[in-house]
This record gives structure tokens, C-alpha cells and sequence, in this order.
């Protein structure tokens, strides 16, 4: 598991194995507390930069909304105004306010980030927001149909974001801020370097998809370190553990192998099969969007992917 970035070279014995080039973590304050991410709050103890938070002047140190119960009374709110957190209803830190914390500091951090080597790659996991479409977790067939996974990646627009709600926006590999050349050639690379790999060491590609919706309305997955359990399932997958059903999209998990321990009242058998289901009409749309969205990179676009839409939109027939 990585932060936020990492850089991939081929080793020795064949496998790919990262780095990260990066010195701390980064992260959002506000909701950031002991039960919601206790390493991430450790690491800010010291040697943290904070921005737009609010500043308790009776101890020197920091509060956001979200910390604990107990906001400052004597106190600069992240304008640099006078504030009392305990009669205000102004908020001392800003919803975007952030924290830059040194990864030593992490009390889980791996004893191999520092290891020049890197650590070996067993899988790349892409996502996105999806409220019906993509099932909690699949499995790409192969190294290019996993690249065709990574390119198609999309997430459906929220009320905190811009223009219209559920509106499909293209992010692939989650690289579209990024990517500082043309995202054909991008997509061209990563299929380059999937031919100089052997395919019993190439690295497993999964789409996960935390966001899956019912009839109401409501998330079907609880997230946050649940998902951890669906991990579980890509690592099982990864050390030949367990099976999955091939649909049309690619392998999808037997629900019965994703642990539910400790969460059997919060999700059933039956609404984690609902969660995995892949309905061939919503991924005929798709498959369409998909198209749409190709055509923009004209002869850019790798023929492999090209093939992949191809045999996508035959296994929906």
C-alpha cells in the first residue's frame, strides 16, 4: 500500500517494484480524528505543516472541526480572525484546511519505505464513482485488458463538485491532472512495458468501486477500513487463493469469499451479490460512453484498446 505516488522500474527478477519518491503524507484536516484515521493524526504530532486551520492561542497548537468535541475558546480561525469555538458558529477551519506530516512519523509506516530496491508490485487497484455500474471489485483477464480497465476509469460528478450530478467524468488511471504528454501514448507505455513482463509475475489490475448504490439512495458498502476486506479478496486473488465467476467485464468475486465478519447485520449475502452484479444493459451505455471517449485521441489510441472495447461489446451481447 502506498500514499499517494509512486515510481515503477523492472527489476532484477523480472516483477515491477515501486518507490515513493515522497517524503510525508498530505492530506484534509477537518474529520481527520482518533476512530476516523488514528495513524494519519500521529504523524501530525510533529514536524507537521498545517494551512487554514484554526489556531488555539492558550496551548499554541491546532483544532479543525472533526478533531474532538472540545473547540477552543481563545482561538484564530483560519482567516486569522479572533474566534470561540464554543459559542461561534462560524467555522475555525477551512472544509479544505490540510495537513503535510514527515512518513516517519506514521506509527504503521512499512520498514521497507526506505528500501532503495523499492517493494514488489502484486496488484494495481483503480476506482472510481459509479452509484450503479461498476460491481464493489473486478478483476481485469489480463495485462492489456487491465491497461483497458485503468483508461476507462470514470467517476460520477457529486454535489461538491461542478456543473451537473451524475454526470460521467473520464479520469483515467486517476492520471488526468498529471499526464503532460498525450494520454494515448500514455495508455501506449504502460502496454509496452506489459510485453517485457512474464505474465506469472506481471502485477494483477482490479477496479474497485466503493460507491455502488441501492434503490434508495444509500451506499451499500460501508468504505472507509472495510475496505480493507475487499483487499483481502485482491491479495487471496494475487496468491492464487480463491476463484472468481468471469463475466462479462472480467472476474468478479464469489461473495461468499469476501470476509464479512463483524459486518453480517450491515451487508447480507444477498446485497453483496447485489453489489457485484454487472448489468449488461447499464454496460452497453457504457460501452458507448467509452467509445465516445476514445474517438477524442483519434490515431493515438493503442489498436490493443481498440480490441478490448471490441470484446467488451461482444461479451454484452
Amino acid at each position: 500500500m502506498g500514499d499517494d505516488i509512486s515510481w515503477i522500474r523492472k527489476g532484477d527478477d523480472g516483477r515491477l517494484y515501486a518507490i515513493n519518491p515522497e517524503n510525508g503524507f498530505f492530506g484534509v484536516a477537518p474529520g481527520t480524528n482518533e476512530k476516523s484515521n488514528p495513524n494519519a493524526l500521529a504523524a501530525t504530532r510533529k514536524g507537521t505543516i498545517f494551512t487554514n486551520v484554526a489556531l488555539n492561542l492558550d496551548n499554541n497548537t491546532v483544532w479543525w472541526e472533526g478533531l474532538d468535541k472540545n473547540p477552543p475558546a481563545n482561538a484564530i480561525e483560519w482567516k486569522g480572525n479572533p474566534w470561540n469555538g464554543q459559542t461561534s458558529e462560524e467555522k475555525g477551519a477551512h472544509p479544505n484546511s490540510r495537513f503535510t506530516a514527515p512518513a516517519v512519523n506514521c506509527p504503521c509506516i512499512s520498514s521497507e519505505f526506505e528500501n532503495p530496491q523499492g517493494v514488489p508490485i502484486s496488484a494495481f487497484v483503480f476506482g472510481g464513482r459509479r452509484a450503479k455500474l461498476a460491481p464493489l471489485v473486478y478483476q481485469s483477464r489480463d495485462w492489456n485488458h487491465g491497461v483497458f480497465v485503468g483508461s476507462i476509469m470514470a467517476s460520477e460528478t457529486t454535489a461538491a463538485a461542478s456543473g451537473a450530478v451524475g454526470v460521467v467524468r473520464r479520469d483515467p488511471m486517476a492520471m488526468l491532472p498529471f499526464c503532460g504528454y498525450n494520454m494515448g501514448d500514455y495508455w501506449q507505455h504502460w502496454i509496452d512495458i506489459g510485453k517485457t513482463l512474464d505474465p506469472d509475475k506481471a502485477p494483477k489490475i482490479f477496479n474497485v468501486n466503493w460507491f455502488r448504490k441501492d434503490d434508495d439512495g444509500n451506499f451499500m458498502w460501508p468504505g472507509f477500513g472495510d475496505n480493507l476486506r475487499v483487499l483481502e479478496w485482491i491479495l487471496d486473488r494475487c496468491e492464487g487463493k480463491v476463484d472468481a465467476d468471469e463475466v462479462a467485464i472480467g472476474y468478479v468475486p464469489k461473495a461468499e469469499d469476501i470476509n464479512r465478519e463483524g459486518i453480517e447485520d450491515e451487508v447480507s449475502l444477498d446485497s453483496l451479490k447485489a453489489m457485484l452484479d454487472v448489468d449488461k444493459d447499464l454496460w452497453k451505455t457504457e460501452a458507448e460512453g467509452i467509445a465516445e471517449f476514445y474517438a477524442k485521441f483519434g490515431d493515438k489510441l493503442p489498436p490493443v484498446l481498440a480490441d478490448e472495447l471490441a470484446t467488451l461489446n461482444e461479451n454484452l451481447k
